[in-house]
């Protein structure tokens, strides 16, 4: 596994590259994969590269199709440079482990005929494909064989072990079946990446070859994400005082997060009137959350809120929270990590010691055990009581956002890494177009 990426020469990342993006996330989605997905599609538009995107009609993280969208038929759009092919898609009304599979499988089915065509007469120079949903991964790798293009498989959640983990899928014959075609298909690709240095281990553990393996972290715009000076507007909407402590959840509510811990916590801190909990998000783990608080005072919930206003949520918080549980320790690293940096305050979260989360947080808040709601409870009220630790450590927490999670410090290397690798692929490309 590479510490680092390659570095380029400036002449040859002028070169534009065609890369085509498959996906079952992608903007406007506002958390998690779509995100990330969005962001980086356009950030390569930006400069100059040909992007085009095979994905779903946004539904994440509400299980919900947007509006204006379909999951019945396709649509072809441009978003802000990027030709964007949207496909069908089911969405099941109650989420379980074959569920999930059946709503994977119908956007790997419906997206396989424009995947092949679009590998077939664009010729792309890199088929990039994150996961989940790992469904998807033949149909790249064939579109890939299919344009003469690299192949890229990034893995934000490993899905298949937490499909078990988290008892989705029954254990047996299944598992091992799963994990052997996980292993056969992973092993395929040009370069396989992760979002941080734990799971890109597990990637080799994979059987993917050392040499193809890339860290690829998550990121924040550390311009747009960035401590306010004053406090932020949605303490005053909300008519919180100044003086009380903000511990805030924002984002995916959702069956790893181990939700259950947030309202334990709320309730053993009931009678502190100087902490006041905010759970901003949506997901299916959002009503039975509002279930398991109802009739405490010191709770209040917010819908998703739009990335114009996400700066002030993030400023709302004195603490952020993010708990996690224990069966999905380095099985998936939290997007909203960044963000929570980013903004300058402290972390209080749960995790396994020695994972990926627990020693990035220590450095900038506390970290307890997953389950354990009276030590997550006794670590936000102590945090709460000292405001000069708070502020070192979001001192902390800035600092290291803007150090390793910089938007465009890890796409520039990101970037260098498709220019070096693909230059092959692309300078052949060129010839033939030229021809």
């Amino acid at each position: 596994m590479r510490a680092a990426f390659f570095q380029v020469d400036v002449e040859d990342s002028r070169h534009a590259m065609r890369i085509l993006i498959h996906g079952i996330n992608f903007a406007p989605e506002l958390t998690g994969i779509g995100k990330y997905t969005g962001e980086m599609a356009f950030w390569l538009a930006e400069r100059g590269h040909e992007v085009r995107v095979v994905t779903a009609p946004p539904y994440y993280p509400t299980w919900k199709i947007g509006e204006g969208y379909s999951g019945r038929r396709y649509r072809a759009e441009e978003i802000d440079g990027v030709r964007v092919f949207r496909c069908p898609l089911w969405i099941p009304d109650r989420l379980t482990g074959v569920r999930r599979i059946l709503h994977l499988s119908s956007f790997a089915s419906s997206s396989f005929p424009v995947l092949l065509r679009e590998a077939a007469l664009w010729k792309p120079d890199w088929v990039w494909v994150a996961a989940p949903a790992l469904a998807c991964a033949p149909s790249a790798l064939l579109a890939a064989r299919v344009a003469g293009a690299k192949s890229w498989l990034h893995v934000l959640d490993f899905e298949v072990d937490a499909a078990f983990e988290l008892g989705l899928l029954p254990e047996g014959p299944l598992r091992t079946g799963a994990l052997l075609g996980e292993r056969s298909l992973m092993s395929r690709f040009d370069r396989a990446s992760s979002i941080s240095r734990n799971m890109c281990r597990r990637l080799l553990d994979k059987g993917v070859p050392e040499e193809r393996v890339v860290h690829f972290p998550n990121w924040v715009d550390t311009d747009e994400i960035h401590p306010l000076a004053e406090e932020s507007p949605l303490r005053r909407e909300l008519g919180i005082s100044p003086e009380a402590v903000v511990a805030l959840y924002s984002g995916n509510m959702g069956a790893k997060q181990g939700l259950e811990i947030l309202a334990e916590a709320a309730e053993r801190l009931a009678g502190d009137s100087s902490i006041q909990f905010v759970f901003c998000g949506a997901g299916s783990g959002r009503e039975e959350l509002e279930r398991l608080c109802a009739g405490l005072k010191n709770v209040r919930f917010l819908p998703l809120q739009p990335v114009e206003r996400l700066n002030d949520l993030l400023n709302l918080a004195d603490i952020h929270l993010l708990p996690q549980r224990s069966e999905a320790a380095d099985l998936v690293m939290p997007s909203k990590l960044t963000g929570m940096f980013a903004s300058g305050r402290p972390v209080v979260a749960t995790a396994e010691p020695g994972t990926q989360v627990a020693e990035v947080v220590e450095l900038c808040g506390r970290v307890t055990l997953p389950g354990d709601a009276g030590q997550f409870a006794d670590a936000i009220q102590n945090l709460a009581g000292h405001p000069d630790e708070r502020r070192r450590m979001g001192k902390r927490a800035r600092e290291y956002a803007v150090r390793e999670w910089s938007r465009d410090q890890v796409l520039e290397q990101f970037l260098g890494e498709l220019t070096e690798q693909g230059k092959d692929t692309r300078d052949h490309r060129h010839r033939r177009r030229q021809a």
